[in-house]
């Protein structure tokens, strides 16, 4: 009621959001002309731009992307898979919102979690009408990946696929696990273990690479892989110790892992355990963690699968193409000849 008592307050009027229109009638102009401003577009004077970009700022103008972007037929989307457990895939991801930026593309995050598979995060990024795939270390089949390829352009990101049409963005992993052996190898070590992953393609390809790398320096005999532990099985992870002086990790994640059972149990990294990673990501390069691993230049992968994608959508191109980035060892803390 009103103060009165005699009928209903007054609503206060609906703030609208300013639109094009306001603009091109705040400077006298066109809204086709205001719009090629506010696009970049070539055409209009330095002047122009000024009074058009000045009336925007001041009347709080935004433009409506979607509309934008629904009128040219195009979504400018690009869908990422990545799993929101691995701070690795994390990094990728800030690496590939940075190359998205310079080509005017977006990203649109779908996760892979315990409960939410990859197949679920891949129809997520479908039904929100990404226009290509970023896949950042797929376990699914080549064959379910090539039927999705034909759907949108799909870039695998992290691991090899020898057939189909499919865009790969690789570091050479077999190449990088032989760094880490020959590192250690160099320090003095000669019984070295492999912490393996789960099942799946980049496991095997880096189990294969250390099966390698071992006879290539005399020490095949003398190949121990072991399986990693469950999170909280303290005394599988020290399974890796027993007779070796050193261990390479599937990746970060399981090497920090094994630094701390280890810790937990009183032994002595380096002195009487060197311990390599494979990834490089940001856990590594903590102080106190100060992981010695191996890079895999996440940057320059996730540049090159923007240039695949903007190859696919805007060049035409049909035939696959493989990136191959190469491994570089980084030499930190967890690693000293053995005692």
């Amino acid at each position: 009621m009103s103060r009165n008592g005699k009928g209903p307050l007054p609503q206060p009027p609906q703030e609208r959001r300013p639109r094009l229109e306001d603009v091109a009638a705040a400077v006298g102009m066109s809204t086709a002309s205001v719009s090629l401003v506010l696009r970049g577009a070539p055409g209009p004077s330095a002047a122009t731009r000024d009074r058009v970009l000045e009336a925007a700022q001041r009347l709080g103008y935004r433009p409506d992307r979607a509309a934008s972007l629904l009128a040219r037929r195009r979504s400018r989307l690009l869908g990422v898979v990545m799993d929101v457990r691995s701070s690795f895939h994390a990094e990728l991801v800030e690496d590939a919102q940075e190359a998205a930026d310079r080509y005017g593309y977006e990203l649109v995050i779908s996760t892979v979690t315990r409960s939410h598979s990859e197949r679920q995060s891949v129809e997520t990024l479908l039904d929100s009408r990404c226009e290509a795939l970023l896949l950042l270390g797929p376990e699914a089949p080549v064959a379910e990946l090539a039927v999705l390829d034909r759907q949108v352009p799909v870039v695998v990101v992290g691991r090899a696929v020898g057939s189909g049409e499919l865009d790969v963005v690789r570091a050479a992993d077999e190449e990088g696990v032989a760094l880490a052996v020959d590192h250690l190898v160099g320090l003095g070590h000669r019984r070295i273990a492999y912490l393996d992953g789960r099942g799946g393609a980049i496991s095997a390809a880096r189990r294969r690479g250390y099966r390698l790398a071992m006879r290539q320096q005399g020490l095949g005999d003398r190949v121990a892989i072991v399986a990693a532990a469950r999170p909280g099985a303290r005394s599988a992870w020290l399974d890796v110790g027993a007779g070796n002086t050193a261990v390479v990790a599937f990746n970060d994640r399981t090497a920090v892992a094994l630094l701390d059972a280890l810790l937990r149990t009183g032994v002595d990294v380096p002195a009487r355990m060197s311990v390599v990673g494979y990834d490089d990501d940001p856990l590594a390069r903590l102080a106190h963690v100060n992981l010695t691993t191996v890079s895999q230049d996440a940057r320059q992968q996730m540049a090159y699968a923007l240039q695949a994608v903007v190859e696919r959508l805007e060049g035409g191109r049909t035939a696959r193409r493989e990136f191959l980035v190469r491994p570089s060892l980084i030499v930190r803390g967890t690693t000293a000849p053995p005692g």
